[in-house]
C-alpha cells in the first residue's frame, strides 16, 4: 500500500475507534457485551441460573459458567472459586444482565461467575447497596455448591459505585453479619475505578446516594481500613476525571499502613471507563489487565492438596 493509501485506511480505523469509543460512552455495557460476543464468541460459557433478591428490578443475580461442567458442576477438578462482579452506574443506572462480557472474560478462565444487581436511585441509597450485595453473597454461599461453585472461596470484583460496594461491603463487615455471611468467605476484592474517599459530597450522584446519611464518615471505605481485611486489588486509571485516581490511592496507603494485603496499579492513559472496556474482546486480547485480575483471584482462592485456601501476601505498589 502506498503512503497516501495507509495513511487514509489509518484515519478510517481511527475514526472507527473513536466512533466504537463514542458508542461505548454512551450506551455502556450493553453495546460492551454485543461487540464482545462478536468478537469473541460464547467462549464456552452459559448461564447456570437466575435469581431475584427482591420486589426491585435490579435485585436480580445471574450466575453463569462452563458449558462442559453442566448445570450441577460435578468434575473431577472440584468446585470453582467464585467470582461476583458488582456493576457501576454512579447508583443510579445499571442492570447485572448487561454485563455478559465479564462472564465471558472470566468464566472460561476457571471461575464460576455470578452477576449481582442492586437496588438504584431513592431506593438504593446508603446503606441499600451494601445490604443487596450482602444478601447476593448469602444466595451464593448457599446455592454455589449446586453449581460448581466453592462458597468459601469468593472474589469480589466492582467498577465504579460498584467498586465502592464491592470494597466497602468487605472492609464494613455489619453487612455481611447483619446477612448471615461469614467475612471469611470473601477470599478478595478487586476495584476498578472505585470511589472510596469522596468527602465532603460534591456531586450529584454522591449526594443523591449519601446525602440523608446521619454518619457520612461511616460511609467512607478509606475510614474502614483495617488489619485482617481481605487482599484487596486497585486498579485506576490517572486520567481518570470522574472519580480520581486519588481514591484508590488514598485507599492503598490507608490499608498498608493498618496492616492489611493491598495492591494498588494505575495506568496512565486510562480514564474512568478503560480499566472496565478492557475486560471486553476485542480489548482483552491486546491489554493484561483481565489476566492480572484472574491472577489476582486464582492465587487468593488457591488450596493447597487439603483443600484449606492459600493466602499470599500482596504490598500496596504503584505503576
Amino acid at each position: 500500500m502506498n503512503p497516501v493509501g495507509l495513511a487514509a485506511a489509518l484515519a478510517v480505523l481511527a475514526a472507527s475507534g473513536l466512533a466504537i469509543r463514542l458508542a461505548i460512552t454512551r450506551h455502556g455495557p450493553f453495546l460492551l457485551t454485543v461487540l464482545d460476543r462478536l468478537s469473541a464468541g460464547a467462549r464456552g460459557v452459559r448461564v447456570l441460573a437466575r435469581a431475584r433478591l427482591g420486589v426491585a428490578a435490579e435485585q436480580q443475580l445471574i450466575v453463569w459458567g462452563k458449558t462442559t461442567r453442566g448445570a450441577a458442576g460435578s468434575q473431577a477438578d472440584g468446585p470453582l472459586p467464585v467470582l461476583v462482579f458488582v456493576h457501576g452506574g454512579s447508583w443510579r443506572s445499571g442492570r447485572a444482565r448487561e454485563y455478559g462480557f465479564i462472564a465471558r472474560a472470566f468464566a472460561p478462565e476457571g471461575f464460576l461467575v455470578v452477576l449481582a444487581g442492586y437496588r438504584l436511585g431513592r431506593e438504593g441509597r446508603y446503606p441499600a447497596m451494601l445490604e443487596d450485595l450482602a444478601a447476593a453473597l448469602r444466595w451464593v454461599g448457599e446455592n454455589a455448591g449446586r453449581l460448581g461453585g466453592d462458597p468459601a472461596r469468593i472474589v469480589v470484583l466492582g467498577h465504579s459505585a460498584g467498586a465502592y460496594n464491592a470494597v466497602m461491603t468487605a472492609l464494613d463487615q455489619r453487612w455481611l453479619e447483619r446477612a448471615g455471611v461469614s467475612p471469611a468467605s470473601i477470599a478478595g476484592v478487586v476495584g476498578l475505578s472505585g470511589p472510596y474517599d469522596f468527602l465532603p459530597l460534591k456531586s450529584d450522584a454522591t449526594r443523591a446516594a449519601f446525602g440523608e446519611a446521619t454518619d457520612l464518615p461511616a460511609t467512607q471505605p478509606i475510614n474502614h481500613a483495617r488489619k485482617g481485611a481481605p487482599p484487596i486489588l486497585l486498579i485506576h486509571g490517572e486520567q481518570d476525571e470522574l472519580v480520581g485516581a486519588h481514591n484508590s490511592a488514598h485507599l492503598a496507603r490507608a490499608l498498608s499502613a493498618a496492616g492489611a494485603r493491598a495492591e494498588l496499579v494505575t495506568y496512565p492513559a486510562m480514564a474512568h471507563n478503560d480499566p472496565l472496556i478492557a475486560l471486553a474482546a476485542p480489548w482483552r486480547w491486546r491489554r493484561e489487565l483481565a489476566a492480572r485480575i484472574a491472577r489476582f483471584a486464582r492465587t487468593h482462592t488457591a488450596t493447597d492438596p487439603a483443600g484449606d485456601t492459600v493466602s499470599v501476601p500482596v504490598q500496596a505498589k504503584s505503576r
